[in-house]
């Protein structure tokens, strides 16, 4: 999967393409949401990242043919969402950001009317609602009233809707927000098999790069309605001298055994970060952990997080 900048010339492959979008609100002075945004998507998780008011929630809007461009052209798998809105809608599952869940219904109830308002028959849309329930991990609890569910079930309850009609493309909203740091990790893992195994494409809209660049192909950046970049993840970062070690437990322990030996080490939350000067450093610390027997969670070269590019090259263009 990549996500590209192509020429002006619109092409119905990929899941998303635009040409020169632009969305302006009315007012005085107009607030102008997207400038000139030119792009290819195609299958695969994507990140859709930017600060607060940075044009995404409008993007997905236009998307979803709810909302229409000031100018320029939008497809999203090969259809124009303001020609062939029912249609987008059929073949694309959307979560919302904000709570919009009916607090007297039972999940299993809720989820089979979204089925049955994407068009499915009765019988296939309650079977399908017990599905997407299983996916989301509330099978068990598809019987209680939404209202009674913590914050990450009904997080859980609005994939699972977007989920019963089996769409092509997922448009998510800021699918982490409101969880706590368990709930998060829970839930980019569920998107990510989502991705992976289903293979469903995925939008991620969020504005916490760290999290979303953990689980998506590529990125696409927008910045006060402007594309920022749009590049596969791995085309972003780049790897550094530097491996990254995690433990379960005696983190203060490994770090000061390998410091013992020479190496240079330092703590960055529950990484310990030391300097890969030779292939041997591998075998140093494995070795040390072995030798304290703790319980090995992660070892890998430490890449550059997108964030900081993203943030190195606004300070070139502020330049």
């Amino acid at each position: 999967m990549r996500v590209a900048i192509n020429s002006e010339v619109m092409r119905p492959a990929g899941i998303i393409a635009t040409r020169s979008l632009t969305k302006v609100y009315p007012g005085k002075p107009g607030v102008t949401a997207l400038a000139d945004l030119t792009l290819d998507v195609e299958p695969g998780v994507i990140g859709l990242v930017g600060a607060n008011g940075a044009g995404k929630s409008t993007m997905i809007k236009i998307l979803l043919g709810l909302l229409g461009p000031t100018s320029g052209t939008v497809q999203v798998l090969g259809l124009d969402p303001m020609t062939s809105g029912d249609e987008v809608r059929s073949r694309v599952g959307y979560m919302p950001e904000h709570d919009c869940l009916p607090p007297d219904m039972i999940a299993a109830e809720f989820v089979t009317h979204m089925g049955r308002m994407s068009g499915l028959p009765r019988t296939i849309a309650r079977e399908r609602a017990s599905e997407a329930l299983r996916h989301v991990g509330l099978y068990e609890e598809r019987y209680r009233q939404i209202g009674g569910y913590s914050t990450g079930m009904k997080q859980r309850v609005k994939l699972a809707q977007a989920l019963v009609h089996d769409p092509d493309l997922l448009l998510l909203d800021e699918p982490t927000n409101g969880l706590d740091p368990a709930g998060r990790e829970a839930m980019l893992a569920l998107i990510h098999r989502i991705g992976d195994e289903f293979g469903i494409s995925v939008v991620v809209c969020s504005h916490l790069l760290g999290e979303v660049e953990r689980i998506c192909d590529s990125l696409v950046a927008l910045d006060a309605g402007r594309l920022l970049r749009a590049d596969r993840i791995e085309s972003m970062t780049t790897g550094l001298d530097v491996l990254a070690i995690e433990v379960g437990e005696g983190t203060d322990d490994l770090a000061k055994a390998l410091g013992d030996l020479g190496l240079g080490v330092r703590r960055e939350g529950r990484a310990v970060l030391v300097s890969l000067s030779d292939e041997d450093t591998y075998d140093v610390v494995l070795r040390t952990v072995a030798e304290l027997d703790l319980p090995l969670h992660r070892l890998d070269q430490r890449r550059h997080r997108v964030a900081e590019l993203f943030a190195t090259k606004e300070a070139v263009n502020a330049g």
